[in-house]
């Protein structure tokens, strides 16, 4: 009898440290992961993350193998993120990656962390050739394929949109848990009284955040009552909290009624406009019909709304996926694994180590010819 060929999929690239198990046709058997959660007002470290991740790995390979009700000595396929993401905990899903090819002498694959977003989205959706906007905590992109690689259309030229969302968080003490671009969807959801008129800014094909952020700490700095309360005893969001010297002057004036849910609001309207548009003129490009949303960002609601109504009226459909497959999960880096492994081969164990800086465009991907 023939053993079905199964592979665990290790992603560990920021505050998720997830496991999943996945047959060579793409059926998911397991997908557990925990997440990091820091207290309001403060972000997630590289240090903290990684002893997370240390505590909570085997834990998570216990239960994503339970789950499948399979062994180690069922797996065929051993996959980790080998970047980008943060060094330290990449390092951990790497270590206890190779650790496992050794012990049971399984080959192993390290997997980009961008375009197992991508294949899990285009597995999940059923989009075989979409445009894709991949949005996430460290990434921000408009990809489509053409000739074996992912070709990045567009992307932010400072920093991330849900960086950019986590560091407003920051800023009003919205909560962690169970994500701060969540709860500030949840907020954003109650805030319609105004929309401000805030820094818009696409260059071509590519997107600007820094300068929103900066206008929305000028406005938290002026009017305090759109800051949340921060929590009592909470000593490092203390530490980490900064007022600006110089308050720049904004030519409109801000509502003095201004109301937390009313920022949260304009900052997802902006932002996701600023998405759409370049979306759009990625799909006019490269003559694509279908979107598929992926990344962390992607499950928010109001985004897969604005990004539906574009498509829909270019006659095409949108692919969205909710948290289970668009937050970090170990499924996305089993599945793509297989792909690798089946056209590429296995990494050469040398190679076998992680790296922050990981292009989506500098992978091959041989398994496509369409």
């Amino acid at each position: 009898m023939n053993k079905q060929f199964l592979a665990l999929g290790i992603e560990g690239s920021a505050n998720k440290i997830g496991i999943g198990v996945v047959t060579k046709d793409g059926s998911i058997l397991s997908n557990p992961r925990r997440t990091y959660i820091t207290p309001p007002g403060t972000g997630f470290v590289p240090k903290e993350t990684a002893q997370h991740h240390r505590n909570k790995i085997l834990e998570v390979l216990d239960e994503a193998l339970k789950i499948a009700n399979v062994t180690l000595d069922d797996i065929s396929l051993i996959c980790y993120t080998k970047g980008p993401g943060m060094a330290g905990p990449l390092s951990i899903g790497a270590t206890v990656a190779r650790t496992l090819s050794l012990l049971y002498r399984i080959p192993i694959v390290g997997v980009n962390h961008c375009v197992a977003h991508i294949e899990m989205g285009r597995l999940a959706t059923q989009c075989q050739n979409p445009a894709v906007l991949y949005v996430s905590g460290g990434n921000t992109q408009v990809i489509a394929y053409s000739k074996n690689r992912y070709r990045v259309f567009g992307e932010t030229i400072d920093i991330a949109v849900g960086n950019c969302l986590d560091r407003f968080a920051r800023l009003v003490n919205i909560s962690n848990d169970p994500a701060p671009g969540y709860n500030i969807e949840q907020l954003a959801k109650k805030g319609k009284n105004y929309i401000l008129d805030t820094p818009y800014v696409v260059k071509g094909m590519d997107m600007s955040f820094s300068g929103l952020l900066t206008f929305v700490e000028d406005v938290v700095n002026t009017h305090p009552q759109v800051k949340l309360p921060e929590v009592e005893g909470n000593d490092r969001a203390k530490r980490k909290s900064k007022q600006t010297k110089h308050v720049r002057k904004w030519i409109n004036p801000i509502p003095q009624d201004l109301t937390t849910e009313d920022l949260c609001f304009t900052l997802q309207e902006t932002i996701f406009a600023m998405l759409t548009e370049v979306t759009e003129r990625a799909m006019s490009h490269c003559e694509s019909t279908d979107v598929i949303i992926v990344g962390g960002v992607g499950c928010n609601e109001r985004l897969q709304e604005m990004v539906s109504i574009m498509v829909k009226d270019r006659g095409g459909k949108i692919g969205a996926m909710d948290e289970r497959y668009c937050i970090d999960n170990g499924a996305m880096i089993a599945y793509t694994g297989i792909l690798e492994y089946f056209s590429n081969g296995p990494t050469n164990f040398k190679d076998t180590y992680v790296t922050q800086r990981f292009r989506t465009d500098e992978v091959y991907v041989g398994w496509r010819n369409d």
